[in-house]
């Protein structure tokens, strides 16, 4: 069997702890804040944790892991 290869994209966006879940960036936060208040400023700041449900599609696309 070849091996398979582990999506790009997934590669460079998330990054798995060691508790087995994935860390994250948040989106919404590259350009145009003015338009955004600083409620969602903040709280949108570092990194989040994926849901479960969107967990097992991402693991899927990296089937070595991640790191």
């Amino acid at each position: 069997m070849p091996k398979l290869k582990t999506k790009s994209g997934v590669k460079k966006r998330f990054k798995l702890t060691a508790t087995g879940l994935l860390k994250h960036g948040v989106a919404g936060k590259r350009h145009r804040l003015q338009h955004h208040n600083g409620k969602y400023i903040r709280q949108n700041r570092g990194t989040k944790v994926l849901s479960k449900a969107d967990t097992a599609a991402v693991k899927a696309w990296a089937p070595y892991g991640l790191g």
